[in-house]
């Protein structure tokens, strides 16, 4: 069954698309077929695998507004391994489009619909709001994976973006959940950070991920080079990070598989 995260904080910075990106060739380098959305309309997760936003002749959008059949504008990006359904600045016509459009929390579900089975995991790269195009990643997904910093007004946030969850988990989706928190450009000799963390840890439990991506400079250059960390510079502790991250996942879908064929 394919596994639809979607990468979501309201807050901006918080290493969202940096994780997407990773993550998505780092589950590619385990011989899994990722397809990775940009749904925000800045475009970087587009750009961080090599995609020109100002020249793309589709965009995601156009799926997304006019109906326009996935297939048409997806690309392959070969270096990496991955599929990708790009997105630039007509994304936030997508946006107020959607506000008027009927069964618009629908559109990204509707519109990946034919295509979904094909891989073995979907990420969506939200932008950094609780809008129309975040709700219809909710909507369309299995699991939400929470990337933020440990600094404290992360924890403001994260209750807004939990009250959504759990909202959309009660009204349209029911098969949506945590899937994890991440802790991003981390810092372990900040005493307010290894704070935030045990606070994380205290409420999540082992919903927080163990893996930790830290602050790290090949992790910050790489997308000026239109590339992952994985293939910008593997040795980085940041590449080496998002390979850990992809393989805690697996394993713990590995757990839940054999947990509930124990059940049957």
């Amino acid at each position: 069954m394919t596994k639809v995260l979607a990468l979501a904080n309201q807050k901006g910075g918080v290493g969202k698309t940096t994780t997407s990106v990773n993550l998505a060739a780092s589950l590619a380098a385990t011989k899994r077929s990722v397809l990775l959305i940009d749904l925000d309309p800045q475009g970087n997760a587009t750009m961080g695998v090599g995609v020109d936003k100002n020249s793309l002749e589709k965009s995601f959008c156009d799926c997304l507004l006019d109906g326009v059949d996935t297939h048409d504008v997806i690309h392959h990006i070969e270096n990496v391994g991955i599929d990708l359904l790009p997105a630039n600045s007509d994304m936030t016509a997508a946006e107020v489009e959607l506000m008027r459009a009927d069964n618009a929390e629908q559109r990204l579900k509707t519109s990946i619909a034919p295509i979904v089975n094909e891989y073995d995991y979907v990420l969506i790269d939200c932008p950094p709001a609780l809008n129309m195009l975040t709700l219809n990643a909710l909507v369309a997904s299995n699991g939400v994976i929470i990337p933020m910093q440990c600094e404290y007004y992360a924890l403001e946030g994260l209750s807004s973006l939990m009250e959504t969850i759990n909202q959309v988990r009660s009204s349209v989706n029911p098969d949506l959940k945590v899937e994890g928190l991440l802790r991003t450009m981390f810092d372990s000799r900040n005493t307010l950070a290894n704070d935030v963390s045990a606070q994380l840890i205290e409420h999540f439990g082992d919903r927080v991920y163990r893996t930790i991506v830290p602050r790290n400079v090949r992790l910050a250059e790489a997308p000026s080079h239109g590339l992952p960390a994985l293939l910008y510079e593997k040795t980085s502790r940041g590449a080496l990070a998002y390979l850990a991250l992809a393989g805690e996942m697996l394993r713990r879908e590995s757990r839940s598989k054999a947990a509930q064929a124990s059940t049957v």
